[in-house]
Protein backbone atom coordinates (compact mmCIF):
# COMPACT_ATOMS: atom_id res chain seq x y z
CA UNK A 1 0.00 0.00 0.00
CA UNK A 2 2.86 2.37 0.80
CA UNK A 3 5.05 1.62 -2.16
CA UNK A 4 1.82 2.36 -4.46
CA UNK A 5 0.95 5.74 -2.72
CA UNK A 6 4.85 6.98 -3.44
CA UNK A 7 3.98 5.70 -7.25
CA UNK A 8 1.31 8.25 -7.25
CA UNK A 9 2.96 11.30 -5.39
CA UNK A 10 6.02 10.95 -7.20
CA UNK A 11 5.14 12.65 -10.73
CA UNK A 12 3.57 15.21 -8.47
CA UNK A 13 6.30 16.24 -6.64
CA UNK A 14 8.74 16.36 -9.96
CA UNK A 15 6.16 18.59 -11.21
CA UNK A 16 5.97 20.70 -8.20
CA UNK A 17 9.73 21.13 -8.06
CA UNK A 18 9.61 21.94 -11.66
CA UNK A 19 7.30 24.56 -10.74
CA UNK A 20 9.18 26.05 -7.99
CA UNK A 21 12.07 26.17 -9.86
CA UNK A 22 10.79 29.15 -12.33
CA UNK A 23 11.56 32.19 -11.26
CA UNK A 24 8.92 35.07 -11.17
CA UNK A 25 11.12 38.26 -11.73
CA UNK A 26 9.71 42.35 -11.58
CA UNK A 27 11.55 45.16 -12.79
CA UNK A 28 10.73 49.09 -11.91
CA UNK A 29 7.51 49.92 -13.94
CA UNK A 30 7.59 51.50 -17.40
CA UNK A 31 7.59 55.36 -17.40
CA UNK A 32 3.60 55.00 -19.13
CA UNK A 33 2.50 52.54 -16.55
CA UNK A 34 4.03 53.84 -13.30
CA UNK A 35 0.87 55.34 -11.53
CA UNK A 36 -1.49 52.88 -13.28
CA UNK A 37 -3.95 50.82 -11.42
CA UNK A 38 -1.85 47.08 -12.47
CA UNK A 39 -0.42 45.11 -9.76
CA UNK A 40 2.85 45.12 -9.70
CA UNK A 41 2.52 41.42 -7.79
CA UNK A 42 0.66 39.55 -10.33
CA UNK A 43 1.58 37.31 -12.75
CA UNK A 44 0.61 34.45 -14.79
CA UNK A 45 1.75 31.69 -16.34
CA UNK A 46 0.48 31.13 -20.50
CA UNK A 47 0.02 27.84 -22.14
CA UNK A 48 3.62 27.76 -23.46
CA UNK A 49 4.67 28.94 -19.90
CA UNK A 50 3.29 25.43 -18.49
CA UNK A 51 5.51 23.42 -21.48
CA UNK A 52 8.46 25.36 -21.00
CA UNK A 53 8.13 24.19 -17.09
CA UNK A 54 7.88 20.48 -18.39
CA UNK A 55 10.90 20.69 -21.26
CA UNK A 56 13.92 20.05 -19.12
CA UNK A 57 16.05 21.03 -22.04
CA UNK A 58 14.53 24.84 -21.93
CA UNK A 59 16.36 27.24 -20.43
CA UNK A 60 15.11 29.12 -17.19
CA UNK A 61 13.44 32.61 -18.73
CA UNK A 62 11.37 35.61 -16.71
CA UNK A 63 7.41 35.03 -16.71
CA UNK A 64 6.21 37.95 -17.89
CA UNK A 65 4.14 39.47 -15.88
CA UNK A 66 0.19 40.28 -16.99
CA UNK A 67 -0.25 42.78 -20.33
CA UNK A 68 -2.69 45.50 -20.25
CA UNK A 69 -5.53 45.41 -22.69
CA UNK A 70 -5.09 43.19 -25.85
CA UNK A 71 -1.15 43.59 -25.48
CA UNK A 72 0.97 40.58 -26.00
CA UNK A 73 4.24 39.51 -23.96
CA UNK A 74 7.31 38.54 -26.02
CA UNK A 75 6.72 40.97 -29.14
CA UNK A 76 9.79 42.26 -31.10
CA UNK A 77 9.29 45.50 -32.46
CA UNK A 78 11.49 45.92 -35.42
CA UNK A 79 12.17 48.20 -38.52
CA UNK A 80 10.48 46.29 -41.12
CA UNK A 81 11.62 47.74 -44.34
CA UNK A 82 15.42 46.70 -43.56
CA UNK A 83 16.97 43.77 -45.38
CA UNK A 84 19.42 42.70 -42.60
CA UNK A 85 16.23 42.70 -39.41
CA UNK A 86 13.85 41.16 -41.85
CA UNK A 87 16.75 38.15 -42.62
CA UNK A 88 17.24 38.00 -38.49
CA UNK A 89 12.90 37.53 -38.33
CA UNK A 90 13.11 34.61 -40.35
CA UNK A 91 15.96 32.78 -38.57
CA UNK A 92 14.58 33.24 -35.35
CA UNK A 93 10.83 32.10 -36.74
CA UNK A 94 12.35 29.27 -37.89
CA UNK A 95 14.47 28.09 -34.58
CA UNK A 96 11.58 29.04 -32.45
CA UNK A 97 10.05 25.72 -32.80
CA UNK A 98 7.55 26.64 -30.00
CA UNK A 99 6.08 29.85 -31.85
CA UNK A 100 7.00 31.71 -28.29
CA UNK A 101 8.03 35.03 -29.86
CA UNK A 102 5.88 37.48 -31.71
CA UNK A 103 6.98 40.42 -34.16
CA UNK A 104 5.22 43.74 -35.19
CA UNK A 105 6.85 46.15 -37.91
CA UNK A 106 7.70 49.33 -36.45
CA UNK A 107 5.90 50.86 -39.44
CA UNK A 108 2.56 49.31 -38.02
CA UNK A 109 0.27 51.03 -36.22
CA UNK A 110 -0.22 48.55 -34.41
CA UNK A 111 2.96 49.01 -32.42
CA UNK A 112 2.44 52.28 -31.02
CA UNK A 113 0.92 51.10 -27.59
CA UNK A 114 4.44 48.65 -27.41
CA UNK A 115 6.21 51.94 -27.81
CA UNK A 116 4.22 53.43 -25.13
CA UNK A 117 4.32 50.96 -23.01
CA UNK A 118 8.06 50.37 -22.85
CA UNK A 119 8.29 54.76 -22.77
CA UNK A 120 10.29 54.72 -26.41
CA UNK A 121 9.51 56.23 -29.32
CA UNK A 122 10.03 54.98 -33.03
CA UNK A 123 13.06 57.30 -33.60
CA UNK A 124 14.62 54.83 -30.74
CA UNK A 125 13.15 51.45 -31.98
CA UNK A 126 15.01 53.12 -35.80
CA UNK A 127 18.10 52.52 -34.20
CA UNK A 128 17.98 49.68 -31.95
CA UNK A 129 15.19 47.12 -32.07
CA UNK A 130 12.99 46.07 -28.93
CA UNK A 131 11.86 43.37 -27.30
CA UNK A 132 8.78 43.61 -24.66
CA UNK A 133 9.26 40.64 -22.35
CA UNK A 134 6.50 41.77 -20.35
CA UNK A 135 4.67 45.17 -18.36
CA UNK A 136 8.23 46.64 -17.32
CA UNK A 137 10.43 43.97 -19.22
CA UNK A 138 12.13 45.52 -22.35
CA UNK A 139 14.83 45.63 -23.83
CA UNK A 140 17.12 46.94 -26.57
CA UNK A 141 20.11 46.63 -29.08
CA UNK A 142 22.34 43.43 -27.97
CA UNK A 143 20.51 43.02 -24.99
CA UNK A 144 17.46 42.36 -26.77
CA UNK A 145 18.89 39.72 -28.78
CA UNK A 146 20.44 38.11 -26.13
CA UNK A 147 16.72 38.03 -24.66
CA UNK A 148 15.09 36.64 -27.52
CA UNK A 149 17.28 33.74 -28.12
CA UNK A 150 17.43 33.02 -24.84
CA UNK A 151 13.72 31.64 -25.77
CA UNK A 152 15.01 29.25 -28.02
CA UNK A 153 15.37 25.74 -27.68
CA UNK A 154 19.06 24.41 -27.89
CA UNK A 155 21.70 24.80 -29.30
CA UNK A 156 20.41 28.10 -30.38
CA UNK A 157 19.31 29.43 -26.61
CA UNK A 158 23.18 29.02 -25.65
CA UNK A 159 23.92 31.94 -27.86
CA UNK A 160 22.61 33.52 -24.49
CA UNK A 161 26.34 33.27 -23.37
CA UNK A 162 27.72 36.32 -24.63
CA UNK A 163 25.87 38.13 -22.17
CA UNK A 164 28.81 37.77 -20.14
CA UNK A 165 30.36 39.81 -22.76
CA UNK A 166 29.91 44.08 -21.45
CA UNK A 167 26.80 45.58 -22.75
CA UNK A 168 28.63 48.71 -23.46
CA UNK A 169 30.77 46.60 -25.63
CA UNK A 170 28.06 44.44 -27.46
CA UNK A 171 26.20 48.00 -28.09
CA UNK A 172 28.98 49.26 -29.46
CA UNK A 173 29.46 46.58 -32.28
CA UNK A 174 25.58 46.74 -32.75
CA UNK A 175 25.21 50.17 -33.11
CA UNK A 176 27.88 50.22 -35.80
CA UNK A 177 26.17 47.96 -37.76
CA UNK A 178 23.02 49.24 -37.67
CA UNK A 179 23.93 52.60 -38.13
CA UNK A 180 25.33 51.07 -41.61
CA UNK A 181 22.95 48.45 -42.30
CA UNK A 182 20.88 50.33 -44.94
CA UNK A 183 24.09 50.48 -47.07
CA UNK A 184 25.46 47.36 -46.45
CA UNK A 185 21.85 45.38 -46.84
CA UNK A 186 19.49 47.52 -48.52
CA UNK A 187 15.93 49.04 -47.74
CA UNK A 188 12.94 48.24 -49.16
CA UNK A 189 9.63 50.39 -49.91
CA UNK A 190 7.41 48.76 -47.34
CA UNK A 191 7.90 46.08 -44.96
CA UNK A 192 9.51 42.96 -46.49
CA UNK A 193 7.29 40.14 -44.68
CA UNK A 194 4.77 41.10 -47.32
CA UNK A 195 7.03 39.08 -49.63
CA UNK A 196 7.02 36.13 -47.08
CA UNK A 197 3.16 35.95 -46.57
CA UNK A 198 3.64 32.71 -45.34
CA UNK A 199 5.35 34.14 -42.00
CA UNK A 200 2.47 36.77 -41.35
CA UNK A 201 0.43 34.45 -39.04
CA UNK A 202 3.69 35.04 -36.29
CA UNK A 203 2.76 38.92 -36.42
CA UNK A 204 0.48 40.68 -34.12
CA UNK A 205 0.19 43.67 -37.26
CA UNK A 206 -1.06 40.50 -39.69
CA UNK A 207 -4.29 41.90 -40.75
CA UNK A 208 -2.88 45.83 -40.75
CA UNK A 209 -0.50 43.96 -43.33
CA UNK A 210 -3.05 42.63 -45.31
CA UNK A 211 -5.26 45.35 -45.76
CA UNK A 212 -2.08 46.87 -46.66
CA UNK A 213 -1.34 44.97 -49.59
Amino acid sequence: MLTRALRILKPRLFLGSLLQRRSVCFSAPSPAFSTGAISRTTAEIDADEVTACLDPAEPVTKIPVIMPGNLQPRVVVYDGVCHLCHGGVKWIIKADKYRKIKFCCLQSKAAEPYLEVSGVTREDVQKRFLFIEGLGFYHQASTAALRVVSYLPLPYSALNAFSIVPTPLRDSVYDYVAKNRYDWFGKAEDCLVLNDKELLERFIDRDELINRS
